[in-house]
């Protein structure tokens, strides 16, 4: 996995995708649809539904959800108090939804652009009005395998001396390969 995204010089960032890692992204990024979950009453576009509904007011059990929706109060290692908790799942209870279908959108986006390859590689752009959905869903998946993989900023460096026999690896791949695509839109977009 080589490609990364380059400036089109017109407000916009383009990469050569080959077949595989077309399909490792898109897979990556369905498997992130699936870790969300489908918005409150399914695939319902209810409106007034949408407008009613509140989200939980629990954190999720799932670390790796907690990572992209973490409480707004209180934090890892905090004292646990109750007005903290109360004001923390307040919060969570009419912002989660709100958060959770940005993160649909932006996987969602970056699924239907890879769609349009139709199954193959070759050139993709990402326009300006697509920069922040492809930043924040290359973002949501890093976090993800950050936390599946268990690595904190001391590890870092280990990862790139990881063994070809850990069976991490393959996850260790993708996630040093995503935050390349990540800098380099970056890269592409502003500079």
């Amino acid at each position: 996995m080589a490609s990364f995204f380059e400036s089109t010089g017109h407000g916009g960032a383009a990469i050569e995708l080959d077949e595989f890692e077309a399909s490792i992204l898109r897979s990556l990024e369905v498997q992130m649809l699936e870790l969300i979950g489908p918005p409150p009453g399914g695939e319902s576009d209810d409106p007034l539904a949408a407008l009613f509904a509140e989200g939980p007011s629990r954190a999720p059990g799932d670390p790796a959800l907690l990572r992209l929706f973490p409480d707004a109060y209180g934090g890892p290692g905090a004292p646990e108090d109750p007005r903290t908790a109360e004001m923390a799942a307040e919060f969570r209870r009419y912002t989660e939804l709100d958060l959770r279908a940005r993160k649909r959108e932006d996987a969602l986006a970056v699924v239907r652009a890879l769609d349009g390859l139709g199954g193959a590689g070759g050139e993709l752009e990402v326009g300006p009005d697509d920069f922040q959905r492809w930043l924040g869903a290359m973002n949501d998946l890093r976090l993800t395998l950050a936390v599946r993989l268990e690595v904190s900023e001391e590890d870092a460096d280990e990862l790139y001396r990881l063994p070809d026999s850990d069976p991490r690896k393959p996850l260790v791949i993708a996630y040093l390969w995503l935050g390349g695509l990540q800098e380099s839109l970056l890269d592409a977009m502003t500079g």
